[in-house]
């Protein structure tokens, strides 16, 4: 099939410059009403609607989750599948303080801006909606339960402080510690008593003598979340939580090895008894280099320069990570706030529905679309992008389905927070 790809990206950019208006009171209604994880009713079923309305085959509770959707173009011929995700859910306190609105409706607006183009082509594109990134690990769902068997390349977009392509994230996981002590009195008969709460503090005090040696990307970081009930009893029960985190799952596995030693100490060193539960977080994300590329043209086409992420650059967890261990994919970053702001805060949450967010939904769009556009009609790239993984898997940069699958069934559960 030949296709003027200069052409159906023109009839792209037409369509989203048709589509600003839709795009933006959806992005401004999504980020005023915020919705935490697996509750995101309201925006998915507004995002739906408007695919659906929009000409694309939508189907809504996909994997087993309410509030996820897919919505697909089907071009017409056999060919690969792509897949665009969107994300919508907030965060307690602070709502959308991560752009959620902006993903969401920047890969709204790249489904129907292909639909609108009306160009014929081989293969199908889907918009994924995948609820519950902010601490339920939707994505890690939604793949166990094959929403994404039959696709053959992934990528969105994410708002941030830079515009990148190549940037990973940290592979993460979480433990809840429990000690086990005796109650006693603090001043008649502290003898008596087993000090939960020295145990928590002996596990912080053994961690700490471990962060030397620890790879500047180790991310150990904790809170005590009960440590006793009155100062004149002995704490017979006292309880942390940690989020460990680092660039890649093999390193990450030997953190939870150094935390659980110091827990353990912590236990012997006082005479508690201790409880641990791990759960799953996310893995590190492995941009494929042909897809990154694809996506860079095309962003540099709506004059956003892509940079490459610094040596230390800042990095939280996304469960799109996972998604880059089982197939070829991208995690993008568009630019709405200088260098002086972090995500996950107030002033990134007005960012997020500011002139500054509603650029990057409309110049989102774009790009994601002529990055599907460009990838279905050259399918040598997506070849490629398989190619690459292929050796990415050999190298053991990614685990591939079945070992990601083997992976999850060690812990007790899915998601951490970004």
């Amino acid at each position: 099939m030949g296709i003027d790809l200069e052409g159906w990206k023109a009839r792209i950019r037409t369509a989203v410059d048709g589509l600003r208006g839709q795009l933006l009171a959806t992005s401004h209604d999504i980020h005023a009403n915020p919705e935490l994880l697996f509750n995101e009713h309201h925006a998915s079923a507004r995002l739906a609607d408007e695919l659906e309305r929009g000409g694309l085959r939508v189907e809504r509770g996909v994997g087993g989750l309410a509030t996820a959707f897919r919505a697909e173009i089907d071009g017409g011929e056999p060919g690969p599948t792509l897949a665009i995700l969107a994300e919508y859910d907030a965060l307690p306190g602070i709502g959308h303080a991560c752009g959620h609105n902006i993903i969401a409706t920047s890969a709204l607006g790249a489904g129907l801006a292909l639909a609108r183009s009306g160009q014929r082509f081989a293969g199908r594109v889907a918009i994924i909606g995948t609820p519950g990134e902010e601490g339920g690990g939707g994505k890690i769902l939604l793949a166990q339960a094959g929403v994404f068997d039959d696709v053959d390349a992934s990528f969105m977009l994410h708002p941030s402080r830079s515009d990148m392509v190549r940037r990973s994230s940290l592979a993460s996981s979480r433990v809840e510690l429990v000690f086990h002590g005796k109650a006693s009195h603090a001043a008649g008969a502290p003898d008596l008593g087993i000090n939960a709460l020295e145990a928590v503090i002996q596990t912080f005090v053994g961690v700490n003598a471990r962060r030397l040696q620890m790879r500047a990307d180790a991310r150990v970081h904790g809170i005590i979340t009960h440590g006793g009930d009155a100062v004149n009893i002995i704490p017979a029960r006292a309880s942390a939580r940690f989020s460990v985190r680092a660039r890649d799952r093999a390193y990450q596995r030997n953190l939870i090895t150094m935390l659980r030693q110091a827990a353990e100490a912590g236990a012997t060193s006082t005479g508690a008894r201790l409880e641990w539960k791990e759960t799953r977080g996310y893995d590190n994300t492995v941009p494929n280099p042909t897809i990154a590329d694809v996506m860079a043209r095309n962003m540099a086409t709506i004059g956003r320069m892509v940079i490459d992420p610094a040596p230390n650059e800042r990095m939280g967890s996304t469960d799109m990570g996972d998604i880059s261990q089982i197939l070829p994919a991208v995690h993008a970053y568009f630019a709405i706030v200088p260098e002086t702001i972090a995500n996950h805060t107030v002033e990134f949450a007005t960012a997020s529905a500011s002139p500054a967010g509603d650029t990057a939904v409309v110049e989102g769009a774009a790009a994601l679309a002529m990055t599907a556009a460009e990838l279905l009609t050259e399918p040598a790239l997506i070849a490629q992008a398989k190619a690459e993984f292929s050796r990415q898997l050999a190298a053991g940069e990614v685990a591939g389905r079945e070992l990601w699958l083997a992976r999850g069934r060690e812990y007790t559960g899915a998601g951490t927070s970004e």
